[in-house]
């Protein structure tokens, strides 16, 4: 945007960030191609987990920070208490903190005016070879990706032959420009810049997030730091309600990918589903939205298994197989450890609530580590955390726990070994294999049971018995039973010797042993959901 500052003009870039956990490399690369930062804090609200988060980012990319308390104009707003909070929290002076409200336009010169004043100018090196920092890129029907950057160093013009650092891919540059807020295109942009470019790129994979454009002739020696891949952290099946619509599920998550890199799928066969995929995210909130828009856009009526997490297995042959799916896991017998995926979890809540979090926390596996308090009133806990135990409702449990006040930011720091098992359910002497699972020893015997009972409930009785086991390798660990649906086979017996009724039970079971031997049982799809939800409701 233009802003006239003290009669000088004043071109400024802002860039608005996902506050999401799920989203923090992207928040990284946009903080990377700032010289400032607004620390926008609800007056009313106060410091939550990801405000923290994302100022420690900022903070390592050594940016000017501004603290803002915004929704002044609320009646519970207190931004005295608010602005020691942020002293006290993240360290900030916030003696110079604007006051601002959106809705009432409170502060907004005050902001401009100090993004000019405090926030430093970019160094000027456009005399050095090109380097330039994707910090978002979309995908256009017509034009193909259109790359977002800013230039770190050296010049880029329409026509120049660039190259991507990381993919190795080059281009040429079509069209390059500036946005405000609309795209205005421009013949050269220089050291310092934000513009966009358009190159006929067929994939938003090629010109990921975080990656440097340079020139083809005169390329930069060395990549800006900080790109890496995109890992997904959170799996789960995706199969379509009509089996008629997989083709259409394949090519919308195909253009899926050209706009979101970071989706991963590939094809999977269940006995239950039939054809679907195996669709790998960044977190909960990434799948949910991703199955949102395959809901909404492509008008896909879509089942969703229980979001499952990637685990290490160490084999005897000194082999590590990664595996997201629990048919992948290798026997038991070729198994030496599996290793499961580990996070710290930050949990902000006011003191009244932390019993409820912890208990929260321990029932989940969690290994505490340190709890402060950041002010009178509200405390910081920390937790070790497996991800698995994560990746179910321990988000809705938070909020119902702490009734909406408590706020969580979590980071992964690897993988740790664990006594992890996969529980197979048997139906009829038949594994059934959408419904294993793996799950922590000591949770075993619980959700075995749990599901086994949900099944009894969701099966419909058949004419033999039908008795449905969880197990661990060959034991049963928990066990019920559908009992037979039986004819009245004395019904015509009015009367008469015993021996008569006998003779007739004993020919029904003689029928009902024969039927059993070739019996098959069908396990309806609602019995499949429904076990699916209990699974996140159990893990």
């Amino acid at each position: 945007m233009r802003f006239i500052y003290q009669n000088e003009p004043y071109c400024l870039n802002l860039i608005d960030t996902p506050g999401h956990v799920d989203f923090s490399y992207e928040v990284s690369r946009s903080l990377a191609a700032c010289e400032g930062a607004l620390l926008v804090v609800d007056a009313s609200q106060g410091v939550e987990a990801q405000t923290l988060a994302n100022v420690y980012l900022a903070l390592e990319n050594n940016l000017e920070i501004i603290p803002v308390l915004n929704k002044i104009d609320l009646p519970g707003a207190e931004p005295d208490r608010v602005c020691r909070e942020i002293e006290e929290v993240v360290g900030l002076d916030c003696s110079n903190a604007i006051y601002c409200s959106a809705k009432e336009g409170i502060g907004i010169t005050e902001i401009l005016n100090a993004i000019v004043q405090r926030i430093p100018p970019p160094p000027a090196s456009t005399d050095r070879p090109l380097r330039a920092l994707i910090f978002d890129s979309y995908y256009d029907a017509y034009r193909g990706v259109i790359v977002y950057f800013r230039i770190i160093d050296g010049a880029i013009k329409k026509g120049d032959r660039i190259v991507f650092m990381a993919s190795g891919k080059d281009y040429y540059a079509d069209e390059v420009g500036v946005l405000s807020p609309s795209q205005l295109q421009v013949d050269t942009l220089y050291a310092g810049e934000v513009g966009y470019l358009s190159a006929s790129i067929r994939s938003v994979a090629d010109a990921r997030v975080g990656d440097t454009i340079t020139h083809y002739t005169r390329k930069a020696e060395q990549s800006l730091p900080g790109y890496k891949e995109a890992t997904p952290m959170v799996f789960c099946g995706l199969f379509p309600v009509d089996a008629d619509q997989f083709s259409e599920l394949r090519d919308a998550l195909e253009k899926l990918q050209l706009n979101d890199a970071a989706l991963k799928f590939e094809p999977e066969t269940s006995s239950a589903m039939g054809f679907g995929f195996r669709c790998g995210f960044l977190g909960l909130l990434h799948m949910e939205i991703v199955q949102e828009r395959l809901e909404r856009e492509y008008n896909l009526s879509l089942i969703t298994t229980a979001p499952s997490v990637v685990y290490r297995v160490n084999c005897v042959n000194g082999d590590t197989v990664e595996c997201s799916n629990p048919s992948l896991l290798p026997e038991p017998g070729n198994r030496r450890s599996i290793e499961e995926p580990f996070v710290k979890i930050e949990m902000l809540t006011p003191k009244d609530y932390i019993g409820a979090l912890m208990e929260l926390a321990q029932d989940r596996r969690g290994v505490f580590k340190e709890m402060k308090f950041i002010t009178e009133n509200r405390a910081s806990i920390i937790y070790e955390l497996p991800l698995a135990e994560m990746v179910g409702d321990f988000f809705d449990q938070l909020k119902s726990r702490s009734k909406g006040y408590a706020s969580m930011e979590y980071s992964f720091i690897g993988y740790k070994e664990s006594e992890l098992i996969k529980l197979d359910i048997q139906i009829s002497g038949d594994p059934v294999e959408p419904l294993s699972t793996i799950v922590h020893k000591d949770k075993a015997y619980s959700v075995g049971r749990a599901l086994t009972q949900k099944l009894k409930e969701l099966i419909p009785r058949q004419m033999f018995k039908v008795p449905i086991q969880a197990c661990i390798g060959s034991k049963v660990i928990a066990s019920e039973a559908l009992s037979a649906i039986r004819k009245d086979v004395l019904a015509k017996c009015y009367g008469g010797d015993i021996s008569r009724k006998k003779k007739l039970l004993k020919k029904q079971a003689e029928g009902k042993k024969r039927m059993k031997s070739i019996g098959k049982v069908d396990v309806p799809q609602e019995a499949f959901m429904a076990v699916l939800k209990l699974e996140k409701e159990v893990l």
